[in-house]
């Protein structure tokens, strides 16, 4: 079994109203609570952290499927949205849906089409993050197949 490990250096200089930084690998940034929960807003937060490892893993494990499929898309791009209720002063991050938006080739069958759509569906229920979320926060997703024109 192999086993990987992942660090990350934090650095908080105060109260809840200060900024702070984190470094992990390639990720250096700045952190603080965001303007939505009267933070100050600066640099990146948890909430977007835990969309942004939700989404990239999503889309990662979606484009290695498609891959090991031997399919091909013409462009694979995506939204997400994080839903975060907060009820009586507690938060709880609640949804996040992804929208992949995939465009394939007009060569392609109508099977491929419910192939790539049927990997879209089984890559929100493999990917890492999702797996490690499951069950605490909601899961959706929202997927569009275009033709190429």
């Amino acid at each position: 079994m192999a086993e990987h490990q992942f660090k990350l250096k934090a650095n908080w200089p105060g109260g809840r109203n200060e900024v702070g930084e984190i470094e992990a690998g390639q990720l250096k940034t700045q952190i603080s609570i965001p303007p939505e929960m009267n933070g100050p807003g600066i640099g990146t937060n948890p909430d977007e952290m835990l969309l942004g490892a939700a989404a990239t893993c999503y889309i990662i494990s979606l484009a290695a499927m498609i891959e090991r499929a031997n399919l091909k898309t013409i462009s694979l791009t995506m939204e997400s949205d994080g839903v975060v209720d907060v009820t009586n002063g507690v938060f709880t991050y609640k949804k996040i849906t992804h929208k992949p938006r995939i465009i394939i080739p007009s060569s392609y069958t109508e099977k491929e089409e419910r192939h790539i759509v049927k990997l879209a569906e089984k890559a929100e229920k493999t990917c890492m993050i999702s797996k490690a979320i499951q069950g605490n926060v909601e899961l959706a997703l929202e997927v569009t197949i275009e033709v190429e024109q």
